[in-house]
């Protein structure tokens, strides 16, 4: 069944044209996501959609009765009823059905014969009624929420006004899904939330009894939650079949289909065009040559393919290598003043690992990245940078930016024998380019300060870069840029962030931070979560066990599994480690027989180069004796 349709929409801001004539359709229990480039109009299309804006032009229409609920950026909301009241005004309708039931109930007692029965019909009914609008379950459903929000009861008698911006957010949305529409139009709602909190959302919302539509920058979250994809782009709306994933799949295919075709028609009128010039003037030709004509003037032209809108152009280069030990952290213990908030932390980073720090909010995640980077002195334990290591740091609260400064002054100040011209190709890679140049930084939105000091970072070149939040403030196809640039860094990578689809990308290490210290898991966050599921499982085993003593036996059992599998993968990592240094030796000694063939007739260079051989030889060989022991061992 069809919700929601809009035909014909466009919004035009003076002669500025947002989107124009564009259809869509919202069926019910769809899931679908609207992407697009900040400034395209995803949240004017959300406010259009919802209601609370009218379209320059077209039509919207809806399904009779249909109800809706609207989550908006900026909520801005506030109330001087407690958090458990302001969730309670929710089923205002069904708290007063339920004291009329316990007035009928009292009224029982007093009527016989035709007004009883009379009474209990209308009862029942009622009674039904609030039972199919979940009248017996609101409590609980409130308590689940507020819950799955991280507002436990500490919070519940508290002011809404009372409360943080997030935390507003977050209750925000959390009376949205109470409120439990038709169809739900949520923009930005994983902001605010931590990976837990994403994680219940995401399973509340795949349940979720109705249609949604969302504008999110957590492509992971849009590759859990939606089913289908809008992409606003050019102030055109097209449809993808299929998640966040799916679509980037189908976008490419299609954008390659377009340049084969086009491609194929150019040929053909570069053809055509030539026959037409060669034999128009010849009488024996002049009829194939008129026939041609007709056909380039009847042709349909297809427009030349403009794949995505310019894209920023983010690269980091390493001016030297590092050592291959990065980092050590050695029983750290981090939090402010005497209050402890994790401990103990290790680390031992090695050249070209790619770390993602994760942890609840408020863990100190921040908080250990300052500290590495030497802007927040530890409570306990030390850290230590290996030989040759240059830090590059990325602060997530832009505190390393001079409002006062242009943004060319910007990256100037700290390069100054730079050739002006140098600084401004590496602020256009960046996308400012003309006049943004001498904008003021204090100007800047969130997004731009963001690439702003990604350029910064980068014309540093170093070899170890820590990051705290850098997808923060940057649209999809920036995030996918600063992907792509990091999995080519030529380095080491220690970062925070909430981007989980960001962390699948770029982390192959994922160091979890809890009260109770750090676990480091070899693996990128699917891995994590895999790794997650399997420990909750094996404890929610032991808390079953009846017996005590077998409790205590499998406890016994689970810490041997524990170490055998701390030992395997150890193991692993040498084995892998092992493997790289013989496929290293493979390649000189190939290098090395290349060079004796072009040196065949130098025989005291192909003396050299055989003592060379010969000790990499035995280097190889002693390596494959080690791995092959360890194989062995692993294999046992």
């Amino acid at each position: 069944m069809i919700l929601l349709q809009g035909n014909n929409i466009s919004r035009t801001f003076g002669a500025d044209v947002l989107f124009e004539k564009i259809n869509f359709t919202i069926q019910d229990n769809s899931r679908v996501s609207l992407v697009g480039r900040n400034g395209a109009g995803k949240s004017t299309l959300l406010k259009i959609i919802a209601d609370v804006e009218t379209p320059s032009s077209g039509e919207m229409s809806k399904t009779k009765n249909l109800t809706l609920s609207y989550l908006a950026q900026e909520t801005n909301f506030s109330s001087e009823r407690t958090v458990y009241d302001e969730m309670l005004s929710v089923f205002d309708t069904l708290i007063a059905q339920e004291k009329q039931l316990r007035q009928m109930e009292s009224q029982m007692g007093e009527l016989s014969g035709e007004e009883l029965a009379s009474l209990m019909l209308r009862y029942d009914t009622l009674t039904e009624e609030f039972r199919q609008n979940k009248g017996f379950t609101y409590e609980s459903d409130i308590k689940n929420v507020l819950n799955g929000f991280k507002f436990d009861d500490s919070f519940w008698q508290q002011t809404v006004a009372s409360l943080s911006g997030g935390q507003k957010t977050r209750l925000a949305l959390a009376k949205i899904l109470l409120e439990n529409p038709q169809f739900l139009i949520l923009d930005e709602p994983t902001n605010h939330l931590d990976i837990e909190t994403l994680l219940w959302l995401e399973n509340y919302l795949k349940n979720y009894r109705g249609a949604i539509l969302i504008v999110s920058h957590d492509r992971y979250f849009l590759d859990k939650v939606t089913t289908e994809t809008l992409e606003l782009s050019r102030g055109q709306l097209e449809r993808y079949v299929g998640n966040y994933s799916k679509y980037i799949d189908l976008k490419a295919e299609k954008l390659a289909t377009q340049a084969k075709q086009y491609d194929k028609q150019q040929k053909e009128i570069a053809s055509l065009e030539d026959f037409v010039n060669r034999n128009l003037a010849r009488a024996s030709t002049t009829k194939r040559a008129q026939s041609r004509r007709k056909k380039l003037e009847k042709m349909t032209r297809l427009a030349q393919p403009t794949g995505n809108e310019k894209s920023a152009n983010f690269a980091f280069q390493p001016a030297i290598e590092s050592g291959n030990v990065v980092l050590t952290v050695e029983n750290a213990a981090i939090g402010y003043g005497d209050t402890i908030l994790s401990r103990p932390i290790n680390l031992d980073e090695r050249k070209y690992d790619s770390i993602a720090i994760v942890g609840p909010n408020g863990i100190g995640k921040s908080t250990l990245i300052k500290s590495i980077v030497g802007k927040t002195p530890l409570i306990q334990g030390t850290i230590k940078l290996g030989a040759n290591v240059a830090l590059g740091y990325y602060d997530q609260e832009q505190r390393d930016l001079t409002p006062s400064n242009s943004v060319l002054e910007e990256l100037w100040h700290n390069h100054s024998l730079t050739p002006e011209v140098e600084i401004r190709n590496r602020l256009g890679a960046f996308l400012f380019s003309g006049d943004d140049v001498e904008k003021a930084v204090g100007m800047l939105s969130g997004g731009e300060k963001a690439r702003l000091l990604l350029a910064k970072l980068a014309m540093q070149n170093d070899n170890f870069l820590v990051l705290d939040e850098p997808t923060n403030h940057l649209d999809i196809d920036s995030r996918e840029v600063l992907e792509n640039a990091l999995i080519d860094f030529d380095g080491t990578l220690l970062f925070v962030s909430h981007d989980r689809y960001f962390i699948n990308r770029v982390a192959d290490k994922v160091l979890e931070i809890s009260a109770e210290g750090s676990k480091l898991y070899l693996g990128d966050y699917d891995y994590y979560l895999e790794k997650k599921a399997e420990e909750a499982e094996i404890v929610a085993l032991f808390s079953t066990e009846a017996d005590k003593n077998a409790g205590e036996i499998a406890t016994s059992d689970y810490q041997a599994s524990k170490a055998d599998q701390k030992w395997r993968r150890k193991l692993i990592r040498e084995i892998a480690e092992l493997e790289v240094k013989l496929q290293t030796f493979d390649e000189k000694i190939d290098v090395l027989h290349q060079e004796m063939i072009v040196s065949s007739e130098d025989f005291v260079k192909l003396g050299i180069l055989q003592k060379e051989l010969d000790t990499i030889s035995v280097e190889k060989e002693l390596a494959e004796e080690v791995w092959l022991e360890k194989s062995e061992e692993l294999g046992e």
